[in-house]
């Protein structure tokens, strides 16, 4: 089946959504989903959403040091400066689509302090601020005639010349995206969709992890398909660890402890009840991510112990309460009173910095092709992302990527030599037996071997075992039929391949990136 609209948005995040929204007056939109509205990496963020409200004490200057400065000053500033100064402006438009944030007494913001940030700025709603954002979102795009969306649909190429039987490489100047092959995974059939624009707005890629606090559709599967398609793709080494996700073995995704719980007072310790982050930062349990995910990381293997703990039973009970519900009933269903107890903490994947190179306006290097949220690499991040940046970025840039897109659609036509998707091949139980077994040999090497500590023997490894797993799985998608399961395979192979290449071209230990081959880094 061929479909065709003006708009095709893969992935229903705030990213996603957002444009879907701004640019739905214009032409008909689709929007691809390859779960429910509510499975993606939006719904699960807790924290906030960082902007300067609160002018009396805080301002752009600041909020865009502390980005540099978090991200290990390899940040490109004129998206830092770009997405702080819009950020008021789409933090209204996000009020007027019913995103509700928590207000204090006087009718102010109730404004949260996490780590890096120098002063309070971040917005939420309690303890789960994407929760909020992901349903307001999700009544509005379901209000709107011209917005069609594709629950269980699977991207699983986009579409360029090089379906036109044109040889395609990464130095062919004026590779353009004509819309995607989407598999209906009701009909098990991959219909063509074309469309005069496309966007990528698939989210992240942790779920290559085996500890990771993203839902198991974060399978990097845009990033994939871009970089099979010839775009250019970076910064792939800065995966960010979150470094408090629940210590609970057997749940996958693990389940994320705020941020906002340390700027709340929580404090960091062992065992046997001592303060530890005195002896890696000045900033103790605050500092930036990077820095408490790796002293962490050490104090573990130091002590020979898989977890350590966040200890919040100083502050007051209800007030903790109040704060952050949501963690309280997931900690008191294992038996755990935070109000009482230590919480057993341990990192978790759970950003990426990097992803498809885009511009101001969110323009990969593909033309008619736009990648916005975690899929994209902004340049904001740099070496590592500051706390409740992630989702102001997603907004800021489906609105310039919106806009954009408006400013030329009119150029652009379908077209309609494209051929539809060959649909041989076969599946059967022993293949998917091959593929999950894959996924787990994937999880076990990345875990392993580019995790928060690397070394160039660590790398070479996991690109050795990538390769063997590469050889497998591109023979079982010759032979078989396209299923979700097959391409994300594929996708998170493709994934781990980018992500230790990246990090073995690094040759420093830098923001998220580090390496015992070279400790140091030159800042600035």
């Amino acid at each position: 089946m061929v479909r065709k609209f003006d708009f095709l948005v893969i992935g229903s995040g705030i990213a996603g959504m957002s444009f879907a929204l701004k640019v739905a007056h214009k032409g008909k939109v689709a929007l691809i989903c390859k779960a429910g509205l509510e499975e993606a990496n939006t719904y699960f963020a807790q924290g906030g959403i960082a902007s300067v409200t609160n002018l009396k004490v805080d301002n752009f200057e600041k909020h865009i040091e502390d980005t540099m400065i978090a991200g290990d000053w390899i940040s490109d500033r004129a998206a830092v400066e770009k997405v702080v100064r819009e950020a008021p402006a789409q933090i209204e438009e996000l009020i007027k689509w019913g995103v509700d944030f928590d207000k204090n007494e006087d009718g102010e913001f109730d404004l949260h302090k996490e780590g890096g940030h120098s002063e309070f700025r971040i917005l939420h709603h309690k303890d789960n601020t994407g929760a909020e954002i992901q349903t307001s979102l999700i009544e509005t795009v379901k209000a709107h005639p011209n917005i069609t969306v594709f629950t269980n649909h699977y991207a699983v190429e986009i579409i360029t010349q090089h379906h036109l039987g044109i040889i395609v490489t990464r130095y062919t100047q004026g590779i353009k995206c004509y819309g995607a092959y989407i598999l209906d995974e009701k009909t098990g059939e991959v219909d063509t969709f074309l469309s005069k624009v496309t966007v990528m707005a698939t989210g992240g890629c942790e779920a290559v992890y085996r500890q990771t606090t993203n839902p198991l559709v974060a399978t990097g599967d845009g990033i994939a398909m871009v970089y099979r398609a010839k775009g250019v793709v970076k910064d792939m080494e800065f995966i960010q660890f979150h470094p408090t996700a629940l210590y609970h073995p057997g749940d996958r995704p693990s389940y994320l402890i705020t941020e906002a719980m340390r700027g709340y007072g929580g404090i960091l310790k062992t065992k046997d009840g001592k303060e530890f982050m005195q002896k890696y930062d000045p900033r103790l349990s605050l500092a930036p991510r990077d820095i408490v995910a790796r002293a962490i990381d050490n104090e573990m293997k130091l002590r020979g112990e898989d977890h350590v703990y966040l200890d919040v039973t100083h502050k007051d009970p209800e007030e903790t309460k109040k704060h952050f519900p949501n963690i309280y009933q997931k900690c008191l269903s294992i038996g755990i009173d935070i109000t009482k107890d230590y919480i057993p903490v341990a990192p978790a994947a759970h950003y990426l910095c990097g992803g498809i190179k885009v511009d101001l306006n969110g323009q990969s290097s593909i033309g008619r092709l736009y990648a916005i949220g975690e899929c994209s690499c902004t340049g904001l991040h740099g070496g590592n992302r500051l706390a409740s940046n992630s989702l102001i970025e997603a907004v800021v840039y489906a609105d310039a990527a919106a806009k954009h897109a408006l400013s030329v659609l009119e150029r652009y036509d379908y077209n309609e030599d494209i051929p539809e998707w060959n649909a041989e091949g076969t599946m059967n139980p022993e293949e998917l037996v091959l593929i999950t077994q894959s996924m787990k040999e994937v999880n076990q090497i990345m875990e392993a071997y580019v995790g928060i500590v690397r070394s160039n023997i660590r790398l070479i490894r996991a690109w050795n075992r990538l390769d063997i797993l590469y050889e497998e799985t591109e023979r079982l998608f010759k032979r078989c039929k396209a299923s979700r399961e097959l391409c994300e395979l594929r996708n998170m192979i493709n994934i781990g391949y980018l992500i230790t290449r990246q990090a073995m071209e690094r040759k420093e230990s830098r923001g998220l990136h580090y390496t015992i081959d070279y400790p140091h880094a030159d800042k600035k």
